[in-house]
């Protein structure tokens, strides 16, 4: 079974009009997925940007798109005919993640599934999680404590922990989080992948564990509801005012895990690849963390939201991570009707890929693009034509994708970044210990193997100037 087609018609009397975008659509079928997926995505966008302009197609995923890169383009598909685009996957990405996510729902089901999901991940919610982010951070750093760790792995164990607690509540001795995990890693594995349903294909042993990953998301959520109790997301699902299924209840927890998880992990690893990088940043990054921390013991209380409003240079580390990493490179939408767009044509129920990445390294936005430079938000001036939202340019887009929503709550919003940051900040003491700058792609970019580094206790008296690269 091959998951995911698109089927040629003969053209309507306004298609024959006006021609498509110029570009390449590959091979059959495989179109030029693997070209995308086994590169470097920048050395691919930038080829194409250079030889065809602002707006080409291709052909990935089994689907025929259209990839627009200029910020007028996309604020044409997200903003101002935003009716004319709707939220979408490829069909091999839609059968993973499951048909009731919110992701591929517009109308009244979106809308009442979108509210209950952004009220799990305001500030107010997400604040009273920071007691139980703080202990997931805690109970690793002895697993790392005087080891070298590949950063990114352990980030995707944090991550993928504080997920569930956002989804399970705090409450977790119902869930096997090593099954739980263990099949989202074997789904992962084939997101990606080219769709051929087969035995032997990645799509095929993801699709798998996909199965054995909702059934076990079912028995919690019956139990759940028979118990009449949760937290978190799944809680407030379970108490929606028109009953959900436990199929549309698995399929939306699933979409939230898958939305957050990744993205973080990239993200946080690259805030400490380039800490590490600038050891002058990362004291007075740390100085300003120290500076929170003394005021919080003095009152004696945890984190709350309005500190990080104290955290300015902090902020602006995240921002700039966003911006040089461009996690997110591009978000789906579909051509709901025929589009004409500077004169070409874009077809009904072809793929529309708003590009980020091409934006967030443009030097037309941002003085020298290419360097790691948090003061470039400091004074506001070039860099607020666009939006940085870890891929997501448009804020005010009047249709919110699941991956937006939580990751503004989760990282825009900063306390579940921030928490983890000024614990591994105040704490410990990391050298990384590879000296190649190198970029692999899981498919999001990380630093080459994941960022091995050295992980030390941080002891006050031994402060020091941190970012220089060790040997092995």
């Amino acid at each position: 079974m091959v998951v995911g087609y698109y089927r040629w018609s003969k053209p309507n009397k306004k298609q024959k009009k006006l021609l498509l975008p110029p570009g390449s659509m590959g091979w059959p079928y495989i179109g030029e997925t693997l070209k995308l997926y086994t590169q470097n995505p920048r050395s691919f966008y930038s080829k194409k940007l250079e030889r065809y302009g602002d707006i080409f197609k291709t052909h990935l995923l089994g689907c025929p798109c259209v990839m627009v890169s200029s910020p007028d383009a996309v604020k044409f598909v997200l903003v101002t005919r935003a009716n004319l685009f709707k939220p979408t996957y490829p069909p091999s990405k839609e059968c993973m993640i499951g048909p009731w996510a919110l992701n591929f729902h517009q109308g009244i089901y979106h809308s009442r599934l979108k509210k209950l999901i952004q009220a799990t991940f305001l500030p107010s919610s997400i604040q009273a999680i920071v007691p139980d982010i703080e202990r997931i951070v805690l109970g690793l750093l002895p697993d790392w404590e005087n080891k070298i760790i590949n950063a990114h792995n352990e980030m995707k164990r944090f991550s993928f922990d504080v997920a569930m607690v956002a989804i399970f509540g705090s409450e977790l001795k119902d869930i096997d989080m090593e099954k739980m995990r263990d099949f989202y890693y074997r789904v992962h594995e084939g997101y990606n992948s080219m769709p051929i349903n087969l035995f032997g294909f990645p799509y095929h042993r993801a699709m798998k564990a996909r199965k054995s990953l909702d059934e076990l998301l079912k028995k919690i959520v019956t139990k759940r509801r028979e118990n009449k109790d949760g937290g978190g997301l799944v809680g407030a699902l379970l108490r929606s005012v028109d009953q959900l299924t436990n199929s549309q209840v698995t399929d939306n927890l699933f979409g939230v895990i898958f939305a957050a998880q990744d993205t973080t992990a990239s993200i946080l690893t690259w805030i400490l690849k380039h800490l590490s990088d600038n050891g002058a940043l990362l004291d007075l990054v740390m100085k300003e963390q120290e500076g929170i921390k003394r005021e919080l013991n003095k009152e004696k209380r945890g984190l709350m939201w309005n500190d990080t409003r104290k955290m300015p240079l902090t902020t602006r580390v995240i921002q700039e991570t966003l911006r040089a990493a461009s996690i997110v490179s591009f978000t789906y939408r579909e051509a709901v009707e025929d589009v004409e767009f500077q004169g070409y044509l874009i077809p009904r129920g072809w793929k529309v890929l708003p590009l980020f990445r091409s934006i967030h390294h443009s030097s037309d936005f941002f003085i020298d693009p290419e360097k790691f430079d948090p003061s470039r938000f400091q004074d506001g001036t070039r860099w607020q034509k666009v939006s940085i939202w870890d891929g997501f340019i448009m804020k005010q887009s009047s249709h919110h994708s699941l991956e937006r929503d939580f990751v503004t709550a989760k990282l825009s919003l900063g306390l579940i970044k921030l928490v983890p940051l000024s614990s591994l900040i105040l704490i410990v003491l990391w050298e990384v210990v590879c000296k190649d700058d190198g970029v692999e792609y899981r498919p999001f970019p990380v630093p080459k193997q994941g960022l091995q580094v050295k992980v030390t206790p941080l002891l006050a008296e031994k402060i020091k100037i941190r970012g220089h690269v060790v040997n092995n």
